[in-house]
């Protein structure tokens, strides 16, 4: 009988230090997701972001590793991670994409990432990445994929960043932008997003420039805050405001802002 007493003891123990050490996890993904704000982070904030990345990249490290030896071809590799979830064909296609743009920005020094979280209140918000202050990121680097820009940094840890993309409906997220027209180029205002078109919303062009649907729009570099010329979308609709002073854009995007699992940082350029 005190032997059954003794084992039941230790396994009641055991049990607890599992319920303890659960709650610290759910505690640190809790504070992890409700940091979602444009102030800057505390040192605790700081602290219990960087505690969570490192659980959160633990977690993953069994599926991540699988590309991890650079040998390894990736359509191989899909096979092995197909019968996992089936859904990382599309990571796949994404981590290829980021590679073969890494060949076209000879010009920068950057930074490839991974996206770990998503606050789902804040969807078209923020995304966080395994990245930060470490790797050499800071506040207002730029963040783009294949398809183009998508955002830049706006708080920055030791182990991660996170990343204001453009579809945030912020007057304090303001991009200049540039449209290419058939008659030259004209700069304007990339001011927020529509969810319910999925388009970008670009404000302030003059309503003498004519605009066509189709037109590029790029950002300007004027400001310093984002380099010229990264692609953000096509003009899809035109809308002149009601005192025939200015124009609307509703710019279509080629990024999926749903789906994006990785990203590279135009850390600076090359000199």
């Amino acid at each position: 009988m005190k032997g059954i007493d003794t084992m039941y003891r230790k396994s009641k123990k055991k049990k607890k230090f599992i319920i303890i050490i659960i709650v610290i996890i759910v505690a640190f993904f809790i504070l992890f997701y409700s940091l979602s704000s444009n102030r800057k982070l505390t040192v605790l904030e700081s602290f219990f972001k960087d505690v969570a990345t490192i659980v959160m990249k633990g977690v993953m490290l069994p599926f991540t590793s699988l590309n991890a030896d650079k040998d390894t071809n990736l359509t191989e590799s899909y096979v092995i991670q197909k019968n996992l979830n089936v859904h990382l064909e599309e990571e796949i296609e994404q981590l290829r994409d980021t590679l073969d743009l890494n060949q076209t920005l000879t010009g920068y020094d950057i930074v490839n990432a991974t996206v770990i979280t998503r606050n789902r209140s804040y969807w078209y918000q923020t995304l966080t990445i395994d990245k930060g202050s470490n790797d050499g990121l800071k506040k207002n680097m730029v963040a783009i994929t294949k398809d183009g820009l998508i955002g830049k940094i706006q708080n920055v840890t030791n182990y991660s960043s996170e990343i204001k993309l453009i579809t945030a409906n912020d007057v304090n997220n303001k991009i200049s932008v540039s449209i290419a027209t058939t008659t030259g180029e004209t700069t304007a205002i990339l001011s927020g997003y529509n969810k319910e078109n999925n388009l970008v919303l670009i404000s302030g062009v003059d309503s003498r420039v004519d605009i066509n649907k189709g037109d590029i729009v790029t950002t300007s570099g004027l400001g310093g805050m984002f380099p010229r010329g990264i692609y953000i979308g096509e003009v899809e609709q035109v809308t002149n405001d009601k005192y025939g002073l200015s124009k609307t854009l509703g710019v279509k995007t080629t990024q999926n802002f749903n789906n994006i699992h990785y990203v590279t940082v135009l850390r600076e350029e090359k000199q």
